[in-house]
């Protein structure tokens, strides 16, 4: 059975925590092991807070996706202001790209692609998914 669940916050750091608790609470209700918690909970951190820090967006949007054992996490943003700085691809090595590092790292795949319509970018990362064992 495929699961989604989608949500928007505003584009605000304190707007990190909520997306965490969010996302942790979907993924108990759909019965996530530990280690699915803590990967997701670490890459929608990152994540999000990229899009607050690096874009010019007022709302951030999240979704969750889970298709068998496989969890996508998407984070997307509404695009940089003209005067925003742009990240480049050297920006991983730097101190503002060592989070995408630790996506990478938990992460079976990530990437970025336009959002729809144009405007804006969908961070997106696919983690596996374990169901909790049951007792």
């Amino acid at each position: 059975m495929d699961r989604r669940n989608a949500f928007q916050l505003p584009a605000l750091r304190t707007s990190a925590a909520e997306a965490r608790r969010r996302v942790l609470a979907q993924l108990r209700e759909w019965g996530a092991n530990g280690e699915t918690l803590d990967g997701a909970e670490l890459v929608i951190s990152e994540l999000f807070t990229n899009a607050v820090c690096h874009t010019d967006s007022d709302t951030i949007g999240c979704e969750l996706q889970l298709v068998g054992a496989l969890l996508t996490v998407e984070v997307v943003d509404e695009g940089w202001a003209s005067t925003a700085p742009h990240p480049g691809p050297g920006d991983l090595d730097g101190e503002g790209g060592r989070g995408l590092l630790l996506v990478d790292a938990l992460s079976e795949a990530w990437g970025v692609r336009p959002a729809a319509g144009g405007c804006g970018h969908v961070v997106w990362a696919e983690l596996r998914y374990g169901p909790a064992n049951d007792r």
